[in-house]
């Protein structure tokens, strides 16, 4: 096995409220991990985790065979598309996305060649971000966290609130990054999302035990 991600017994707490209990899993190259939960979970938590937006308690994160035990481990190995989208308002697209990317040459190439171009952020790269719709927002969002191509795609439920149009044009993007051997780790319920996963993962009460990948609706809630 080659093993892009390996989590092993990760806690963290808010206070004495204990959130996430022990959580581990691995996912190999060009594979696409799947975390489902309710609200309130620890999914969220965890997450913040994996980017080290957050400290764990205890455990440890790997990201191709590298222990992650500083930012700049993290920062070359991971992109990460948070629920709340890291842009700023008052500038255009292409100035949030030139904060991001090591110069004009390569952000050049990405939208006119690359993952950028095939998000279709070219079409609206003028646009100022408080001007666009959610879902433009959100394809700006997995661009910036596509900067420097990392291995490893975080994604903390990008459906959210997008319409069908954008769902599909997400997915198709998921399925070539996987193609070029990306792994990805997804918080979602989103079934086009979930039909992505290789394994499946439920995260109960700050634990994280395997699901059958194939449940939808009901027969998945059922396990929250």
């Amino acid at each position: 096995m080659d093993n892009m991600i390996i989590v092993s017994d990760i806690t963290s707490s808010y206070g004495r409220k204990q959130v996430l209990k022990g959580v581990s899993f691995t996912a190999e190259r060009g594979e696409c991990i799947g975390i489902a939960g309710a609200n309130g979970c620890g999914k969220t938590t965890l997450m913040s985790v994996l980017a080290g937006v957050r400290r764990p308690k205890s455990g440890t994160v790997q990201y191709g065979g590298r222990m992650c035990r500083d930012r700049r481990v993290i920062r070359e190995m991971t992109g990460y598309v948070p629920q709340e989208d890291p842009l700023i308002p008052e500038l255009s697209v292409y100035d949030n996305l030139r904060l991001w990317y090591p110069d004009r040459k390569t952000l050049r190439q990405e939208l006119e060649h690359g993952f950028l171009n095939m998000l279709g952020i070219d079409g609206f790269i003028g646009k100022r971000v408080d001007k666009l719709s959610g879902g433009m927002k959100k394809r700006v969002s997995i661009g910036i966290a596509m900067a420097g191509t990392p291995p490893v795609l975080l994604m903390d439920e990008p459906g959210a609130a997008l319409d069908l149009i954008c769902k599909e044009d997400i997915r198709k993007y998921l399925q070539a990054y996987l193609a070029h051997q990306g792994t990805v780790v997804i918080a979602t319920h989103e079934e086009s999302e979930l039909a992505l996963c290789d394994r499946l993962y439920v995260m109960k009460s700050g634990v994280l035990f395997p699901a059958d990948k194939t449940l939808r609706g009901e027969a998945l809630t059922a396990l929250f």
